[in-house]
């Protein structure tokens, strides 16, 4: 079985919280009743979009594994308005304090058709705000955020489109729809 989930915003990727403000923090069972589903990877509290949830043990460790080189799309909403030149570091593989990133297919976007984030993001009048779509085969903890903080433009809104073939498209805020 896979489920696509459009995880919301300050939702936990796991079914369980075991931390000390555990009441206070939602998590995948608060929107997901089927049973013996895991994540395949992680997608940080303060990160939207999709998650798949599988079954399967091996597409698990597939899409999760590094080595597999399975692609992430992720839309990037940043503070500022980087140019292409700006982004140039991304495309080449910028180096962060844990080691080089690989190369990194990144493009100034239209904003997307996005459901509005709880709570909002922080906007400033004075200073512009530009989305940017970055696709990486690896994923490193934090690894988005700190590759655009690392060129000036620190991130604002992270909401991950795709997963290689599967993305959020048709798939509601805070839902899931079974594919496999």
């Amino acid at each position: 079985m896979i489920l696509l989930f459009n995880k919301p915003f300050n939702v936990l990727s796991q079914f369980t919280d075991n931390s000390v403000d555990a009441a206070k923090r939602q998590t995948l069972s608060d929107f997901i009743d089927i049973p013996k589903v895991y994540p395949a990877g992680r997608l940080d509290r303060d990160s939207e979009g999709l998650l798949i949830l599988t079954d399967n043990g091996r597409l698990q460790a597939r899409i999760s594994n590094p080595k597999h080189k399975t692609p992430k799309t992720y839309w990037t909403l940043v503070e500022g308005a980087p140019s292409d030149q700006d982004l140039d570091p991304l495309r080449r593989g910028i180096t962060l304090k844990d080691g080089k990133c690989l190369p990194a297919k990144v493009e100034l976007m239209a904003p997307p058709d996005l459901w509005e984030r709880d709570p909002p993001v922080r906007y400033r009048k004075s200073v512009p705000d530009t989305w940017i779509s970055i696709t990486i085969i690896e994923g490193r903890n934090r690894q988005v955020r700190r590759m655009t903080a690392a060129i000036g433009f620190p991130t604002l809104r992270l909401v991950r489109a795709a997963i290689g073939d599967w993305s959020i498209h048709g798939i509601d805020h805070g839902t899931y729809k079974v594919v496999g």
